[in-house]
């Protein structure tokens, strides 16, 4: 299991966190070694059936096992050396990465609230996580580019503009006064000179209870969460504490 706490981030009903990451599914079932002691008799092998009669034995799912006998039923590497736990299900007996491979969850995303099987790459947002087919404004479906700003506010990530657009909006609803001045300056605009779509209102842009982030590694997969954090608040296409790794080729 793997988890890290980057503390908390508050700002408006905006509360941030960095991702923990659980395995999902039974409890691990310890694997022991032990010496081989036959004054209760031979103990036979649950896996090969025959007679250990080793020095040492392994000891595992109330079993008596040869030490090349207990392998991962995926990958074969021998349970009794890369670690002290095993994971059984479906009949398989597995390490630790297999069964997070075939049956683990990175969690569910939170755009398209469908599971993310361990192991896909994904992108990270403080405490949300997302398929990459997933990571895009959720009010325009405008595609991240490396690069581009992104926010995530109200639990939905937003693209540069439409954050811009949903911060003029709550501002005029509060502050009378300031739609007042923008009516009169929409009012002196030329008919055929100005676009109106680009009115922006120094006093309106004030700064946001939101997350935002700067893209800069299109592509590249996130999981684990690291520490490695940056005073910006900008870092790769994810998370600022989230570790990268090369893309697959």
């Amino acid at each position: 299991m793997h988890s890290t706490d980057n503390g908390n981030e508050s700002g408006g009903d905006q509360t941030s966190s960095r991702t923990a990451v659980a395995v999902a599914g039974p409890t691990p079932v310890a694997v022991s070694t032990a010496a081989n002691n036959n004054s209760s008799g031979p103990r036979e092998c649950a896996g090969c059936g025959k007679r250990i009669t080793e020095r040492f034995l392994l000891k595992a799912l109330d079993l008596f096992w040869h030490e090349d006998c207990l392998k991962c039923g995926c990958c074969d590497c021998r349970l009794g050396e890369v670690g002290s736990t095993l994971y059984t299900k479906a009949n398989l007996i597995l390490c630790k990465r297999d069964y997070l491979r075939l049956f683990g969850t990175t969690g569910y995303c939170a755009a398209c609230n469908k599971v993310i099987p361990a192991f896909e790459m994904v992108m990270r947002a403080k405490s949300n996580v997302y398929h990459l087919e997933c990571f895009a404004c959720q009010q325009c479906n405008h595609r991240f580019c490396v690069g581009d700003r992104f926010y995530l506010c109200d639990n939905k990530i937003l693209c540069e503009y439409d954050y811009e657009e949903r911060l003029v909006f709550a501002n005029m609803a509060y502050n009378p006064s300031s739609l007042a001045h923008i009516r009169r300056q929409v009012s002196n605009l030329q008919p055929a000179g100005d676009n109106l779509t680009g009115i922006r209102h120094p006093s309106l842009l004030t700064s946001p209870p939101c997350y935002s982030e700067k893209n800069s590694a299109l592509g590249v997969p996130q999981r684990p969460p690291s520490n490695n954090h940056r005073d910006d608040g900008s870092s790769g296409y994810g998370s600022p504490d989230s570790e990268t790794f090369d893309p697959p080729q």
